[in-house]
């Protein structure tokens, strides 16, 4: 589960990259294009953050963190970059 939960982690925070580039950087050079690829880029991205955050609470135990931590790790999901911190930070291989 841990690995699947490192997975998820490192492809959400993608997903959010790809979400942003497609609204900064496509989007005032082509309308069409962007309109085109906001759909699939949003639910791929909206599913794998719903994975993470569920994840997250399914290995809360088995990684041993303290309420804290799974705060952490849940509000990593809003941010740019932070679920590849937690990823290397909170996950261990257990």
């Amino acid at each position: 589960m841990t690995k699947l939960f490192k997975l998820t982690a490192i492809a959400e925070g993608i997903s959010y990259l790809v979400l942003f580039f497609n609204m900064l950087v496509i989007k005032p050079s082509n309308t069409d294009l962007y309109k085109t690829l906001l759909f699939p880029i949003g639910m791929a991205h909206g599913l794998l953050f719903i994975g993470y955050v569920a994840l997250a609470f399914v290995i809360y135990k088995s990684q041993h963190w303290s309420l804290k931590e799974l705060a952490i790790v849940q509000l990593a999901s809003l941010l740019p970059f932070a679920t590849f911190y937690v990823e290397k930070k909170y996950v261990t291989n257990a």
